[in-house]
């Protein structure tokens, strides 16, 4: 299965920091819910996770002038 990396970017770029927030908490939670019982699905969860958290960085860094 291929990731919609793009999608997940387009996503991260329209939502606002707590929607972000929202999003990756939403995705740890699933990760972890797959745990065990579907080891493909919980790298996908734990991908756009990471889509979304790189997004969250960017933004709080731009936000801090750094």
């Amino acid at each position: 299965m291929s990731a919609p990396w793009a999608k997940w970017e387009a996503q991260a770029k329209a939502a606002d920091i707590l929607s972000l927030r929202y999003m990756i908490q939403d995705c740890v939670d699933a990760e972890r819910a797959m745990r065990g019982h579907n080891a493909e699905r919980e790298g996908f969860y734990a991908d756009q996770a990471h889509t979304f958290r790189d997004e969250l960085r960017r933004r709080l860094k731009r936000r801090a002038g750094k």
